[in-house]
């Protein structure tokens, strides 16, 4: 049998037992750090780095007896192009990110095997709550999203990912993800109720499902919120 401690910093401790930071494993064989980490239950996406006496360590090391290995969260950012897949029940955050400008892939009857094969062909960022389906394999990048509330997710995967400098608001449909394009007021007219053709003269279509976007009651709150994420 080995014995190793594994210490873990930031909010990782939200993924332990008891919320406790530091944990011994004992095993047999040869078990890789990945797999030690991710039986305590933390994805190998929430780890930034994993350190032994001060050095960095892959996640495919196979640690040795009475070890003492520091595991990190990421740091803010990400290396890839922030364009995301969501997991069910994630429809209303899909909602404010594509508000911000961000590309989200969404369905809410996605399966496992069906994510896993989107974030591989198109190199997507994962924004999931099932901690299970980031251990897969095939996962490079993920996120695993803390609240349940949809603001406060946002909120998350803006600082997680760094987002903040990439925001531009208002350029996605909000339906369908795909870029909205201007639109003169005299070519919709005839879809507009009589309110909206009397206060507002800029619009926006969507060119893949038609949906038309002006800056109506709710435009206020949306730019609270973007204001709120932006400070």
């Amino acid at each position: 049998m080995k014995t190793i401690t594994l210490t873990f910093l930031g909010d990782l401790n939200l993924f332990l037992p008891g919320g406790k930071r530091e944990v011994t494993c004992t095993f047999r064989g040869r078990q890789t750090v990945k797999h030690l980490i991710e039986s305590l239950g933390v994805p190998h996406t929430e780890v930034g780095e994993v350190n032994r006496q001060g050095q960095r360590v892959r996640l495919d090391y196979i640690p040795r007896n009475k070890e003492h290995l520091t595991v990190h969260p990421p740091a803010p950012g990400c290396e890839v192009e922030p364009r995301f897949l969501l997991d069910a029940h994630l429809g209303r955050l899909t909602a404010y990110l594509r508000m911000l400008g961000f590309d989200c892939l969404y369905r809410n009857d996605y399966d496992d095997a069906e994510l896993t094969a989107i974030v591989q062909r198109e190199g997507r960022i994962l924004l999931t709550r099932d901690r299970r389906l980031l251990m897969r394999k095939a996962i490079r990048y993920g996120y695993c999203l803390r609240s349940s509330d949809p603001q406060e997710q946002l909120h998350e995967v803006v600082r997680r990912f760094d987002l903040t400098g990439k925001i531009s608001p208002f350029q996605r449909c909000l339906r369908c993800n795909h870029p909205l394009q201007p639109v003169p007021k005299r070519e919709i007219l005839h879809r507009l109720e009589p309110l909206t053709k009397k206060y507002f003269n800029e619009f926006h279509i969507c060119p893949h499902c038609d949906q038309i976007y002006w800056k109506g009651s709710h435009y206020e709150r949306m730019i609270r919120l973007i204001e709120s994420i932006r400070g």
